[in-house]
């Protein structure tokens, strides 16, 4: 793989740490902004909300930007945003600088997306892919780990310090790795770039991203209660098998983009199958330590699993033009795809069966989302199936 993509790996990572980071620093942050926990809770939704007005607001606008400039740019924008957290005087002020942090998330993993796959082979876009959201699934493993250790021996405004830091260094790799181009082709203008959601096989796409995330997002929201409350562990072991879960993130990302690579629609629509029955195997895996170790490590493989396929999936619904807007609404659709599945999650425990039907509940959303996934390759046959071209009557009839 070229070194410029792992130039987008750096950036992937400080993304993925300023993204999560927060969730271990909430008592922190309540207690130093005199806030409540669940204020400081949504800290975490609205940079998710974020992520998602992002997506259109700078993929519409950006359209006509050569790609290096873009990402160079939103990688400016990401490491302002986190300077801004870490100065913040105030709850409000933190949101705010989260909110312009979390604008540069899915356009840079968009465009990041559209860059990776021009670098290398046509029969290696999956796997380069998966090498860039490899930053994103390490910042799980050691980034946020690490950021949340910092936050709390130093401050949680530590943490927004050494996160800038890598958005600096992020932005220097990329500057000095990616090559530079001219305007992308698709350059069609905003109406033309935003003429690709208009395409039913790319909607349906975005669907089928928001629906498997939702059943990812409904389990591992909930993943700790549901370790000490179930399955019977101590609250001091959720974090060593956390890691377990980043260790399968890891596998799970890297498997799918290679063999996404070798067959793309059967990746995805297997990747989608494996999710479910991960999922509904957890119901019952959740009542034996060993089983829970292992199904919440096979729930991190199933889930990266999906996103390279995805992703590629929907690039090449979109064929060009707005080819860069489409990837950043799927990245937007990802994170979408999580808050409504914490708030399904939530709703079980507080209105459905309880905590422990969360997995079965949630491992039936990724068989919606294949259903989805073959209504668009459904409706795509049928856009190319070619037209019968009737005989021209003989003029001696």
């Amino acid at each position: 793989m070229p070194l410029a993509l792992y130039a987008l790996t750096a950036g992937a990572f400080g993304i993925g740490v300023t993204e999560f980071v927060i969730m271990g620093l909430l008592l922190e942050v309540s207690a130093d902004l005199g806030v409540t926990i669940s204020s400081a809770g949504l800290l975490i939704s609205g940079y998710a909300l974020g992520v998602v007005a992002g997506a259109p607001l700078l993929g519409a606008f950006t359209g006509k930007w050569p790609r290096k400039t873009l990402l160079m740019s939103l990688m400016a924008v990401f490491t302002l945003g986190n300077l801004a957290c870490a100065l913040a005087p105030d709850y409000w002020s933190l949101m705010a600088a989260r909110v312009l942090t979390a604008f540069a998330h899915a356009s840079f993993f968009g465009v990041g997306s559209v860059v990776a796959t021009g670098l290398v082979a046509p029969d290696r876009k999956a796997s380069a892919i998966a090498v860039m959201f490899t930053g994103l699934t390490v910042a799980n493993i050691l980034g946020v780990p690490f950021g949340t250790w910092l936050g709390q021996a130093y401050g949680w405004r530590a943490s927004f310090w050494a996160v800038t830091l890598i958005g600096i260094s992020a932005l220097a790799v990329i500057a000095f790795l990616v090559p530079a181009d001219e305007k992308p082709e698709d350059n069609v203008g905003t109406a033309g770039a935003l003429s690709v959601l208009g395409r039913g096989p790319v909607l349906l796409g975005l669907l089928t991203t928001v629906l498997s995330w939702v059943g990812v997002f409904a389990a591992f929201t909930y993943i700790a209660p549901i370790l000490t409350q179930i399955t019977g562990f101590s609250d001091s072991a959720v974090s060593p098998i956390l890691l377990v879960f980043g260790g399968g993130l890891v596998v799970g990302n890297l498997l799918g983009g290679r063999l996404a690579d070798r067959r793309l629609v059967p990746t995805m629509l297997g990747s989608l199958v494996v999710l479910s029955v991960v999922l509904l195997g957890m119901t019952f895996a959740i009542h034996n330590r060993i089983l829970a170790v292992i199904a919440v490590g096979l729930l991190g493989a199933a889930a990266f699993a999906t996103v390279a396929p995805l992703q590629i999936w929907v690039l090449e619904k979109a064929e060009g033009a707005g080819q860069g807007l489409a990837s950043s609404f799927n990245i937007a659709a990802f994170n979408l795809g999580n808050a409504i599945g914490a708030g399904l999650g939530g709703l079980i425990i507080a209105q459905g069966p309880g905590l422990g039907a969360i997995p079965w509940i949630a491992g039936l959303v990724p068989l919606a989302a294949l259903l989805v996934a073959l209504a668009a390759l459904r409706l795509e046959r049928r856009s190319i199936a070619p037209t019968p071209v009737r005989a021209c009557p003989d003029p001696a009839e």
